[in-house]
């Protein structure tokens, strides 16, 4: 069985019910979450020993946390528990033309005053498979930056695949910092996923025409970006999400995988957005287990695409989706038909 290891923060979000504005919300509903522990959650969901390296605090609320992952089946051996809080992510669900908003509170939070050190990667590395992170996680301090670091090129001293969602967040660094420090990590990465923005602020890739305000999607552009990348950095795969946004309640949602020698383009799904939270992280998650089950570069991004187009009719931040829902939808099914 294929041992993966994801590194990141978690977080509890909290949503005004449906389509509520903040200001209208007298309750909020909760969810634990956080895009490596989808990750991790989703793999352990479809079989995998999933392992979650994070640091929380040392109350009900990290209590609270460790058991949402239990109860999804990943092991939580390397969390580090501490004095201190946990952040907070504050989610207005969009409808139509009105954009969902992101409010973070998470400055201080136990992770974020993590330092290199703390977690004995030698012991959480040896004998693993995969390890994955995101640009968020580098983004939450300076400490923390020199962990994901660390953490990276002890995996390889490992002989570990190691993958990164680029992850771009405006609200935690500036696109000048965020470019010199995730170019400085990509020495250690295998596998590279993203999307037009994450490619073009963190690492200075642009995809040709994209445009996804209007929904018009260069394919070309990411091929030539892809394949510029693929040498500046030997990745050994690069893949992104292709999100065509026509409304904050309808996208078109699409991958696109290269492996060096081959792309392919997903099926294009209509989504009828429930919750758009996870989304990327599922499809993180989906090509992974593509590539650890041999599955051809065709078959993953099909795979990948279909895991994370279900996602975003589930509301909160796990992946509450199955293996065979996941074949079903590759396969033709989506007509929403009740299953009886």
């Amino acid at each position: 069985m294929t041992d993966i290891v994801a590194m990141g923060e978690m977080m509890i979000r909290l949503m005004p019910p449906g389509n509520l504005r903040f200001e209208q919300a007298s309750n909020f509903d909760v969810f634990y979450g956080g895009d490596e522990s989808i990750v991790a959650t989703s793999l352990a969901r479809l079989g995998m020993n999933a392992y979650y390296v994070s640091a929380l605090p040392d109350n009900v609320f990290g209590d609270i946390a460790i058991r949402k992952l239990w109860e999804q089946g990943v092991k939580t051996d390397y969390i580090l528990r501490e004095p201190g809080r946990i952040g907070l992510n504050f989610y207005e669900n969009g409808a139509s033309v009105r954009p969902s908003q992101v409010i973070y509170d998470r400055v201080d939070s136990v992770i974020s005053k993590t330092t290199p050190g703390k977690f004995n990667f030698d012991t959480i590395f040896k004998g693993r498979d995969w390890f994955h992170t995101s640009g968020i996680t580098p983004a939450l301090s300076d400490g923390m930056y020199e962990v994901t670091k660390e953490a990276l090129k002890k995996a390889k001293e490992y002989g570990l695949t190691t993958s990164v969602d680029l992850n771009y967040r405006r609200k935690l660094w500036p696109p000048e910092k965020a470019k010199k420090c995730m170019t400085s990590l990509m020495e250690h990465v295998d596998v590279l996923i993203g999307n037009e923005e994450d490619a073009e602020i963190m690492l200075g890739y642009s995809p040709g025409k994209t445009d996804v305000t209007t929904g018009m999607i260069d394919e070309e552009g990411y091929r030539d970006i892809f394949i510029k990348m693929t040498k500046d950095f030997r990745f050994k795969i690069i893949a992104s999400t292709l999100r065509e946004s026509r409304s904050a309640s309808d996208n078109g949602w699409s991958v696109l995988v290269y492996d060096g020698e081959n792309f392919h383009r997903s099926k294009t799904y209509d989504i009828h957005l429930v919750d758009r939270g996870g989304g990327g992280a599922s499809f993180s998650a989906g090509l992974i287990y593509g590539l650890c089950k041999g599955m051809e570069i065709g078959e993953t991004a099909e795979y990948a695409a279909g895991f994370s187009a279900l996602k975003q009719t589930v509301v909160g931040d796990f992946n509450l989706i199955t293996d065979q829902e996941v074949r079903n939808m590759i396969m033709g099914d989506v007509s929403g038909r009740v299953k009886r």
